[in-house]
């Protein structure tokens, strides 16, 4: 099935001048941000620089204090539902139920999210991520790769058209990092969902984003396409080199 899109022309994910406080204290400032369908977006910034508030307000975990946003033309505000069936998320550290079965989380999670015919959406899913086998296994027994692989099935079990994922690396050897680059890749090209990350991993933004953002105090100070950037940037020897300059030279 294919992930639910709206008009060709209308941004993935859309934010004008979105600005978030905490108690007096501005960490969200004035932030402007459009990316189109179809891309693999990294968003990059220090701890602290605002990334995860900035997720939660996409997601509409968190209501932003002023300005506006958009998810495949729908404001996460007034139309909330709208964008949740357009939207799947995988947080850094994702729950689980660990004495149930792999396919009894799923099934959970598709029903939360009006799936249909679930059995043979599980059956799918796990197919289209090379994991069958482990529907009965107890998640309590899943490594720490098998349990983001299932993380990432239940993201994507409702055909999302834009997938948020939060440091998905994380806590991943090497083996299983390359597995979660290979299923981001594939869920863009043959699913043409569009995906935003957040990562501190420079070296796989280089290796599967299309356009990346850098946000530094709550202000995003840029972003452009990888191929722009890479032109930008063409004597630094590696994209930390860049990431790090380009903190140097924006941070107004």
């Amino acid at each position: 099935m294919e992930p639910k899109q709206s008009s060709s022309d209308v941004p993935a994910i859309e934010a004008r001048e979105l600005t978030h406080a905490y108690n007096g204290h501005t960490v969200l400032h004035n932030l402007n941000l459009s990316i189109p369908a179809g891309e693999i977006f990294g968003f990059l910034g220090h701890n602290g620089a605002g990334k995860t508030t900035t997720m939660s307000i996409l997601t509409t975990l968190l209501r932003q204090t002023a300005g506006e946003v958009k998810i495949a033309g729908f404001d996460t505000l007034s139309q909330s539902i709208e964008v949740r069936k357009r939207i799947g998320y995988l947080p850094e550290n994702v729950t689980f139920y660990n004495d149930l079965t792999a396919y009894e989380n799923l099934a959970y999670f598709a029903r939360l999210s009006g799936v249909e015919q679930v059995d043979s959406k599980i059956d799918e899913t796990l197919a289209f991520l090379d994991f069958r086998g482990v529907e009965h296994k107890r998640l309590k027994t899943f490594s720490k790769g098998m349990r983001q692989r299932i993380g990432i099935a239940q993201a994507i079990l409702h055909d999302p058209a834009v997938l948020f994922l939060d440091e998905p690396t994380s806590g991943l050897d090497p083996m299983g990092i390359k597995n979660l680059r290979d299923i981001i890749l594939r869920l863009n090209k043959e699913r043409g969902m569009t995906i935003f990350m957040n990562t501190h991993l420079l070296s796989e933004v280089g290796k599967i984003c299309t356009s990346i953002g850098v946000l530094s105090m709550g202000k995003l100070i840029y972003t452009d396409t990888m191929e722009r950037t890479r032109r930008k940037y063409p004597d630094e020897a590696s994209l930390e080199e860049i990431y790090v300059r380009m903190e140097t030279a924006e941070t107004p």
